[in-house]
């Protein structure tokens, strides 16, 4: 069984929060998942949902600060192993090109 999740993790404050997130970003190569940075979230990937939220909650507290907001949002498919990928090309099948844009 593979879980996917999209994790944002940043501090609620003024400026800019790259290098806190990176810190969130980092503290999950301590733990068996998968991940991409893009520039809604990571994704995630585990396989059980135990691993994922240990290392969620290990993103979660890597960022430092007086008040940390953290979304999480969870595709557990128990019944079929499926990685975030097929996922993306099974969109890219249906459009019949690459899931992506580019604007000017």
């Amino acid at each position: 069984m593979t879980v996917i999740a999209l994790l944002s993790v940043a501090p609620v404050r003024e400026g800019s929060m790259g290098e806190d997130v990176a810190k969130a970003v980092a503290a999950l190569d301590d733990y068996d998942v998968s991940y991409e940075t893009n520039p809604m979230g990571t994704v995630i990937e585990a396989d059980d949902i135990d691993a994922l939220l240990d290392a969620v909650g290990a993103a979660h507290k890597a960022v430092p600060g007086d008040r940390v907001s953290t979304f999480l949002k969870i595709d557990d498919k128990r019944g079929r192993d499926q990685r975030a990928r097929e996922k993306v090309e099974s969109v890219e099948d249906a459009l019949g090109r690459e899931a992506r844009g580019e604007r000017d």
